[in-house]
């Protein structure tokens, strides 16, 4: 087992690995922004180092930096987290190059499930279903003759897209010839690849994910699937686990199909297969994400499996201990992603200190976040504040559960989503289970979003 691992990351999931760490008896070294000099997983990681000014671009995306950081330390491996370098296949071939352990998949396969196109390729050639798509495009001649082909409405998205960049829906050949460049030139700003493809749109989808975890030894579990459909501009806002309304068979199909195809290419450490069901239950795999996911949390509470811990494990070379015949599902759990922005003036992003912070407690209640009162949000980062996860043994009573934590949660001095959440988990159709990807644009009215 590693003796020091060197945390590449910020914020809650930072924090999340420093506790898990502190727990395996494994020392941790922080690597911060001049920005984050008085954060939590600063103040409580064992070791920090600073490696920059404020601006990710100069910290927390310095490679050069953070190879250095933990060459320094002594550190024998990296954890990535999530965002950042977390699926940077340039990393970790640096890592590799130092015999720093990347706590994550190899490049190989990082390569071939980081772009999108390949990724549905080899999925398909394992048995999972996709939808009738593009390969990569980079000029409108060729990208309006595959529109033609596929048909609207469709999806435009960007080959090495993630956080919901990249991605529109277009419905007719004259809103694609006005969105095709815009969302080039965004992929192409945000990855360093304007490489775009088009796949149909499926009305009312739900979006599901299977988490899967894989050793070097050829063994392998899927820990079940998450509903990630409630979404406001392709980024997800609130995650539960099981899925509402989809059949218990249906998802114990997807899970041993996902776990087969990602064997079958060779993938180890944790990931997550992201599939689209429409109304009829027919499923289609989307994309991989080769990282921890946001999210990981319900799946945890759900297991009762910490993702983080068996991550370091596999990535230290010990096989699994799971089987899948282990695996037992029990009860229902949910995440609120909490973040700084006012959802009543278009989902604004807010600045600012935090003059009072008291977190809910109780029964069943988890919150992930590196809040405290005093602390002054940086403008350099992502908006996300804290996750707030509960579990119930039914669905309704993790949304009574929720909605009590939320009425508990006390956040001062800046804005927060946490009204808009109280909202969402009172509308009707949540409450039914009846959500889907385009749920909260469809609903803004009654959701009291602009």
């Amino acid at each position: 087992m590693f003796r020091k691992i060197l945390i590449a990351n910020r914020g809650e999931i930072a924090l999340r690995v420093i506790r898990a760490c502190r727990e395996m008896g494994i020392r941790s070294v922080i690597v911060h922004s001049e920005a984050d000099r008085e954060s939590l997983p600063v103040r409580l990681a064992d070791e920090r180092i600073c490696i920059g000014p404020g601006p990710s671009g100069k910290s927390y995306l310095n490679i050069p930096n953070i190879i250095n950081a933990a060459l320094i330390s002594n550190a024998e491996a990296i954890h990535p987290g999530y965002g950042f370098l977390s699926e940077n296949t340039s990393f970790v071939e640096f890592c590799k190059d130092v015999n720093l352990t990347f706590i994550g998949p190899s490049v190989e396969a990082m390569q071939l499930m980081g772009d999108k196109v390949s990724a549905r390729e080899a999925m398909a050639q394992y048995g999972l279903p996709t939808l009738a798509g593009t390969p990569v495009l980079h000029t409108l001649e060729e990208a309006q003759q595959a529109a033609r082909e596929v048909g609207f409405p469709l999806m435009l998205k960007a080959v090495a897209g993630g956080g919901g960049r990249g991605i529109r829906l277009v419905r007719s050949m004259e809103e694609f010839n006005r969105v095709f460049p815009i969302a080039q030139n965004e992929a192409r700003e945000a990855f360093r690849d304007d490489g775009i493809y088009l796949e149909r749109f499926v009305e009312k989808a739900r979006h599901i994910e299977i988490q899967v975890l894989v050793d070097h030894y050829g063994n392998g579990v899927h820990l079940g699937e998450r509903n990630c459909s409630c979404q406001r501009r392709n980024q997800k806002v609130l995650e539960e686990a099981p899925s509402p309304l989809l059949p218990r068979e249906l998802c114990e199909e997807i899970g041993m199909k996902a776990i087969e195809a990602v064997k079958a290419i060779g993938y180890r450490n944790a990931g997550t297969l992201e599939f689209l069901v429409d109304e009829q239950n027919r499923y289609y795999f989307m994309e991989m994400n080769t990282r921890l996911q946001v999210e990981h949390p319900v799946t945890e509470y759900v297991t009762g499996i910490d993702l983080v811990k068996e991550q370091i494990r596999v990535a230290a070379g010990l096989p699994l201990q799971l089987r899948q015949e282990d695996i037992k599902f029990q009860g229902h759990a949910i995440e609120c992603r909490i973040t700084a922005e006012d959802a009543d003036a278009d989902f604004r992003p807010q600045t600012g200190t935090v003059e009072a912070y008291l977190p809910p407690s109780g029964p069943g209640v988890r919150v992930d976040s590196h809040l405290y009162a005093g602390y002054e949000i940086p403008p350099h980062y992502d908006s996300l504040l804290a996750k707030l996860i509960v579990w119930a043994d039914t669905r309704d009573e993790a949304i009574a559960r929720m909605q009590r934590a939320l009425d508990e949660y006390t956040i001062e001095g800046v804005v927060t989503t946490i009204p808009f959440h109280k909202r969402l988990l009172s509308h009707k159709k949540f409450i039914e289970g009846d959500t889907y990807t385009r749920f909260i644009q469809e609903e803004a009215e009654a959701l009291g979003i602009s």
